[in-house]
């Protein structure tokens, strides 16, 4: 599922679809932090994973002693209403009057497919109807919900709580609307790919899953860019429109938001911060310098 963990990495809010299984991570996580700082502004950089099991301790330590000395928390997102959420989701993801979507995939992947979201009781006048980018997220989802993981569980909720409680101003970086976008406009067969590549990989969920956690819950960023990045070097598109292309927009803020005093904490998809190309490499543009938080 390493293409589809991207796609799962970039939309937290979709709604739930199958049963989640009871399951929780225990232990003690320590994920990668950076800071980039002048004399009078500072900016940490924070790696997340968007859904998680519970019982893993990650907002201690570091993370939590960069997060309160933070005026404000930025992320990919400030997620709306679940209202919002669905009529976005109901303008963006379907094509009501296209092919159905199992014609459009090759002939040899039609059955994976539709067995795969029966077992999801997702139902095939639904699915038929769904844009191939949203098909892959939605199955990507599957499968990782029914193992436990949960956005309830992810970084960006607790840390927004979290926030929330203390008076902290929140941004995001991007909008819902946007975030869908950026899917919505790639190629016709990049997102083609994009599902086929899904519907492989669905066999192999858990252990890509396990393995890209525990990377990220051992702050060892060159785990999380195997797991994640090195999957998207066979679609370009894709590559392009997830990664690349938003890096370079959020080095550019932080590179603004250095002109103006204050401590930020920027909380986004590990993935981001990991591999050639990161946010980190893209902040040279701009002769910042990202540094690794020692804990």
């Amino acid at each position: 599922m390493k293409i589809a963990a991207t796609a799962l990495a970039l939309l937290l809010a979709l709604p739930a679809c199958a049963q989640q299984a009871p399951a929780s991570a225990k232990g003690d996580a320590d994920p990668a932090l950076w800071v980039v700082k002048d004399r009078d502004t500072t900016i940490y950089l924070f790696g997340t994973i968007h859904v998680l099991k519970p019982g893993l301790s990650w907002f201690d330590e570091a993370v939590k002693t960069a997060f309160d000395r933070s005026q404000t928390l930025v992320l990919e997102m400030v997620e709306p209403d679940a209202a919002t959420q669905q009529k976005v989701v109901a303008a963006t993801a379907f094509n009501p009057g296209g092919t159905p979507l199992t014609a459009q995939l090759s002939p040899n992947y039609r059955a994976a497919f539709a067995r795969a979201m029966d077992e999801g009781h997702v139902p095939a006048e639904a699915y038929n109807l769904m844009r191939p980018w949203f098909a892959a997220v939605t199955l990507s989802l599957l499968p990782v919900q029914k193992l436990g993981y949960d956005p309830a569980n992810g970084p960006e909720k607790v840390l927004t709580a979290a926030a929330k409680k203390s008076g902290k101003k929140i941004v995001g970086l991007e909008t819902f609307e946007g975030q869908l976008h950026i899917f919505d406009t790639l190629p016709q067969p990049a997102q083609v790919q994009l599902l086929e590549s899904t519907i492989d990989e669905l066999p192999k969920v858990d252990a890509t899953f396990r393995a890209l956690v525990d990377a990220w819950a051992a702050g060892k960023p060159e785990g999380v860019a195997k797991e994640m990045n090195d999957s998207l070097k066979d679609s370009p598109e894709v590559t392009k429109a997830l990664l690349t292309d938003r890096n370079k927009r959020w080095a550019a803020w932080i590179a603004e938001r250095m002109k103006r005093p204050g401590t930020v904490f920027i909380a986004v998809g590990a993935g981001h911060l990991a591999g050639t190309g990161s946010v980190q490499d893209q902040l040279g543009a701009y002769r910042l310098k990202a540094v690794r938080v020692k804990y």
